[in-house]
């Protein structure tokens, strides 16, 4: 592995596995894929985006070939549209036509729509293959770990999955450099999250660090994705399957995966959605007596890093509502949050009243004309 590569370990037992990330690590897939004892007699299938497919498949195939390894590559439309079960029923066609058995190895080489859907297919197919994720957006750094795969139904966001875990998490950094600045934006949109769930002292530094991180400076993007990833490795390890703790990493989340849903997965990008759901989070906050300065700051450092705070005149509060209803983290008739006591520290609430959601749902579209 090259000198500057960080390197993190998930700790789940015997399916504990590490994430990689530094610079030109494609060009090294097939030395890891050996390293981690992917039977090189099995076929792979490789799964890709129209946005990617043309920059990095081609490096992935020849590192892969070079090892040894048979590499079929399907190609699905960008966006969130493809997370849906037409999709995953023909990559199941395409995973029989190239002969993949059970110890084949699915490969998710894109971002975190690619990611949740291979993720689905290595999770269902026969039962269960082998999965590995090579992230390509800084966004996908949140789902490519964690074990959390799925695909969409039209009423509802990832309602249809599984937990699947992968073998290993490849990051190259150098696959970040093709990214419009609104996806760099939205992405680090989940690393502020991850600060903002268990680290106040690294909210602080990207606060400080939010020019560099624009600008995507690799060092301090590197150092970035590796605590992002931290908190979600320590997360996870604790607890895999959101029992408990791990709800937490969905602040922001129920507000936000109902306006994606709400502006039909395409107005808003999963970060923008999220961004507006946290600052939603941290007022709500405020209804439970912490301080109104947690909803300041939150939507503060959002606005610094260009992201949304207000929710699109185009989602209605109906609409928004009953997305909700749908949600997963809709339980036993009650409303589930993850609340801000402090920047750097979250509560699990299951006692929301509808009408305080309601309201501030109301509040965070006003506003809109002076933004």
């Amino acid at each position: 592995m090259a000198g500057g590569t960080r390197e993190l370990q998930v700790e789940l037992g015997e399916r504990s596995y590490p994430i990689y990330i530094g610079t030109d690590l494609i060009a090294q897939a097939g030395e890891l894929f050996l390293k981690h004892g992917l039977p090189v007699k099995s076929p792979i299938l490789l799964v890709t985006d129209s946005s990617v497919v043309d920059l990095y498949a081609d490096k992935v195939e020849a590192s892969l070939g070079e090892a040894g390894y048979a590499v079929t590559t399907a190609v699905v439309p960008s966006g969130e549209a493809s997370k849906c079960l037409e999709v995953l029923d023909e990559l199941v066609g395409t995973a029989l036509q190239a002969g993949l058995d059970r110890k084949s190895t699915v490969i998710a080489l894109g971002g975190g729509v690619v990611g949740d859907l291979a993720g689905f297919v290595a999770a269902s197919y026969m039962r269960g293959v082998r999965f590995v994720q090579m992230p390509t957006t800084i966004l996908a750094h949140d789902s490519s770990v964690g074990g959390k795969v799925a695909v969409n139904h039209r009423l509802a966001k990832n309602i249809i999955g599984a937990f699947h875990q992968p073998e290993f998490v490849l990051y190259d950094l150098d696959t970040l450099a093709s990214l419009p600045v609104r996806e760099v934006r939205a992405g680090l949109s989940e690393v502020i999250k991850h600060g903002l769930i268990w680290n106040e002292q690294f909210v602080a530094w990207c606060d400080d660090n939010a020019d560099k991180l624009l600008a995507l400076d690799s060092d301090s993007l590197g150092y970035a994705l590796y605590e992002g990833c931290k908190v979600k490795s320590i997360v996870v390890s604790r607890d895999e399957r959101e029992n408990d703790l791990r709800a937490i990493l969905n602040l922001g989340h129920t507000i936000g995966h109902a306006l994606e849903a709400v502006a039909g997965y395409g107005e808003l990008l999963h970060g923008e959605a999220i961004a507006i759901g946290m600052v939603g989070s941290a007022r709500l906050a405020a209804r439970f007596g912490y301080s109104a300065e947690i909803a300041e700051e939150t939507e503060r450092i959002f606005a610094k890093f260009g992201l949304p705070v207000r929710i699109p005149d185009s989602c209605d509060t109906d609409g928004i509502m009953s997305a909700m209803l749908h949600d997963k983290k809709f339980s036993e008739g009650k409303m589930v949050f993850v609340v801000p006591t402090a920047i750097g520290s979250v509560e699990i609430r299951n006692d929301v009243p509808s009408s305080w959601v309601r309201e501030i749902v109301d509040g965070l579209r006003e506003g809109n004309e002076r933004l």
